[in-house]
């Protein structure tokens, strides 16, 4: 096999491993906030959860991720190549920093960038929706842009449902709420599996079209199993500064607040997945907590700066991975 391409698909893999770092964390975010569960076994549920979405939740997302770049296939490996490098990279710096970045940015930056300096304007397809469904760079914003707005709003009626049901509730209410975390984060877990995984099945898709290697959009068995494997590998090793950034930084939850972020955040992924929208289980998860807050009206209680924060990120991402492919295809071609 081609060096260029095994370097390209160990980088789908390492971006699917770094996305498990980022992403996955926020699936027990709220669960370990709210002392439902210790650290060790919110990782060890989630890496089940995020191994068995993939495989049960098609391919829809992949392929539409797959459908970004337009490439002609003699540069289509180094382009793919550097714009996982970037969103790599990307995501190695913010999670350093805590930062809940997201990875589907990161993703679609590096790939626009490099295929608009390897092949110009008509590398890329821009699409936008058809039918309902997310097609191309412009359908992918769109859903990566909506979905936090759903969770948000979502979680603010579910918190608010939650609250006037258990009203009048005792002590007794407590076991439930932990035993709906779980089964919650679980969900999350299961949707960040089928959503995210399929972001890095789909890039492999595209490399292996360009290359011969395949002749159909269906991706091959191992590709599913190993980014499934890759994301839960990252996912193992845990992405603590973030989990805290979301569990603790944004607003101080309570286990009914956890309920309640956790069902509007598992709603929201898995509902993108079904439909092929690709959607950032950070920026779902991080917006349902700051809706459980303004649904309890304690905006106060929000911390507005560090939403600020991770606002800022989302929107540099785009521009800051699309820079940092365009130098890592110059760096490629320097030494290819």
């Amino acid at each position: 096999m081609d060096t260029a391409l095994v370097i390209a698909l160990l980088l789908a893999a390492g971006f699917a491993a770094t996305n498990g770092l980022h992403d996955a964390s926020n699936a027990i975010a709220t669960l370990v906030a709210t002392r439902a569960a210790t650290p060790l076994q919110g990782i060890v549920m989630v890496s089940v959860f995020n191994l068995i979405g993939p495989f049960l939740v098609g391919a829809a997302v992949a392929d539409t991720i797959g459908g970004i770049v337009t490439i002609a296939p003699s540069i289509a490996t180094e382009a793919i190549g550097s714009g996982l490098a970037a969103a790599v990279t990307w995501n190695l710096v913010t999670l350093r920093f805590g930062l809940p970045s997201s990875s589907g940015h990161a993703l679609v930056g590096g790939l626009v960038g490099a295929s608009l300096a390897a092949g110009g304007i008509d590398a890329v397809r821009w699409g936008g929706l058809d039918g309902g469904h997310a097609v191309g760079v412009f359908g992918t914003l769109i859903a990566l842009a909506v979905s936090p707005l759903v969770g948000a709003i979502a979680a603010v009626l579910i918190i608010r449902a939650l609250r006037r049901l258990t009203r009048r509730a005792t002590r007794a209410i407590r076991a439930p709420v932990r035993a709906g975390e779980w089964v919650m984060s679980a969900a999350v877990a299961f949707s960040h599996g089928a959503n995210d995984a399929q972001k890095s099945v789909g890039v492999i898709t595209a490399l292996l079209l360009a290359e011969g290697r395949i002749d159909t959009r269906e991706a091959p068995a191992w590709a599913i199993l190993g980014c499934a494997a890759a994301l839960t590998a990252g996912t193992a090793l845990g992405g603590w500064r973030i989990m805290r950034t979301v569990g603790r930084g944004i607003y101080r939850i309570q286990p009914i607040d956890g309920l309640a972020s956790q069902t509007a955040s598992a709603g929201v992924v898995l509902g993108a997945s079904l439909v092929g929208a690709p959607a950032s289980t950070t920026q779902v998860v991080a917006s349902t907590v700051v809706g459980v807050g303004v649904g309890r009206r304690r905006w106060h209680h929000v911390h507005w700066a560090v939403v600020g924060h991770i606002g800022l990120a989302w929107l540099i991402t785009l521009p800051a991975t699309a820079a940092l492919a365009v130098v890592v295809l110059g760096l490629w071609r320097l030494v290819a």
